[in-house]
């Protein structure tokens, strides 16, 4: 953790690929409501079909956004230079979106969800003042949850220990850094990623499963730490970022064999699977995962270093959409439930308002100053809007 090796550069490839890759991320919640696995509520139209697109996406979605933030999280703590400040700011951009979250954005998917799964009779009122802060699971479900802010609060404690790693000495952090190119160099980028996601797929995934649950759920901790810190490491070597760089086709079309795989078990075996095929599958998901996300990341750094202001307004906005769009689209599922329309009207009016319902949260969000951190924005910078309001009015800003 050497951080003077830290470009100040910004790499807006992976801006772009954090955009995508939560964008990604909404649709695949969209598709959770009509593939027929559980969510919080289903149609009444399951499509088989779909299982196999959200299978392309199921090994890396989550792993990629935390091996971007782990490196983004790298390049905010060289820009901040003290660790305490960092530390600090760190939580106010992640603990209070959380909190508001859990509070008030989150509450109506259980709500949605008794109603659909236990028959639950009272209103979204009644329940949020009487059974949603609870601090308990009489209702079936633990409540107060986080649901999909899960990730905000394990992002938050990667982050702590990013802030405490980056109080060692200098020579301890530059051995770090040191150990992370050493471990990684040549072929080892790939390969060892991928048998550390197929041991923790072996022993630790059908020990204790994936809770969300950050204190019982070492599985998920086990491999989104080890993908935030690799991002870290990544942030911190331009020798590793090439490498990356370079390796990005290989790596893609390995992943993509990785899905074949996986896409062909599902489809011949019928049943439960075998030990030797739950091995296979196992080795196929992680080739996959890990696969996958260096070609994206590689190509990002390679061709999508590009500024514009249609990323300067994503880049911003992206996590306020990821804030509010599961309540949307829990919301309009269980709303749509009742009116017997096909899955293809389903789908195309989930989508459509969880787009509008995004804009309009970030829209207002952002232009008022009080609800910008609850929403994970930055508080506004009263000498740029100085700046910009004197340049509006055509007078010179101010220096």
């Amino acid at each position: 953790m050497q951080d003077g090796q830290v470009k100040e550069e910004r790499l807006y490839g992976l801006d772009w690929l954090r955009i995508a890759a939560f964008g990604l991320l909404i649709l695949y919640h969209i598709g959770m409501v009509f593939v027929p696995w559980n969510y919080h509520v289903k149609t009444a139209h399951p499509q088989e079909w779909l299982e196999l697109p959200m299978l392309a996406l199921n090994p890396w979605r989550l792993l990629l956004l935390f091996v971007i933030s782990g490196f983004a999280s790298r390049i905010l703590l060289a820009r901040t230079r003290a660790a305490g400040h960092f530390a600090s700011m760190r939580s106010r951009r992640l603990l209070l979106p959380l909190l508001a979250g859990m509070a008030l954005i989150v509450a109506p998917q259980p709500w949605a969800e008794l109603r659909e799964t236990a028959g639950y009779p009272h209103t979204f009122w009644h329940f949020w003042t009487r059974d949603y802060f609870e601090f308990g699971d009489s209702t079936g479900l633990i409540l107060p949850t986080w649901n999909h802010l899960w990730f905000v609060a394990y992002l938050w404690l990667y982050t702590m220990v990013l802030a405490a790693l980056a109080r060692l000495p200098e020579p301890a952090r530059a051995r770090l850094q040191g150990g992370f190119d050493r471990t990684f160099a040549g072929l080892r980028l790939v390969l060892l990623p991928i048998l550390f996601l197929w041991l923790a797929r072996i022993i630790l995934f059908p020990a204790f499963g994936e809770t969300h649950a950050l204190f019982d759920d070492p599985y998920a901790h086990a491999i989104y730490g080890a993908g935030f810190f690799f991002g870290v490491g990544l942030a911190g070597s331009a020798g590793m970022r090439s490498l990356v760089a370079s390796a990005w086709k290989p790596a893609l079309l390995l992943g993509l064999a990785g899905y074949v795989v996986i896409v062909a078990l599902d489809l011949t075996i019928a049943g439960e699977s075998g030990p030797l095929e739950l091995l296979v599958a196992r080795l196929a998901r992680s080739v996959q995962a890990w696969g996958i996300i260096v070609g994206l990341l590689g190509f990002a750094i390679l061709h999508l270093h590009r500024d514009g202001p249609a990323r300067r307004y994503m880049t911003e906005a992206i996590f306020p959409w990821y804030i509010v769009h599961q309540t949307i689209i829990v919301l309009v599922g269980h709303g749509l439930r009742p009116l017997g329309l096909g899955a293809a009207a389903e789908f195309a009016i989930i989508l459509a308002a969880t787009l509008a319902g995004c804009a309009a949260t970030y829209e207002i969000a952002r232009r008022i100053s009080w609800l910008r951190p609850w929403f994970g924005l930055r508080p506004v910078d009263r000498s740029e809007a100085a700046r910009g309001q004197a340049s509006t009015a055509g007078a010179p800003a101010p220096n």
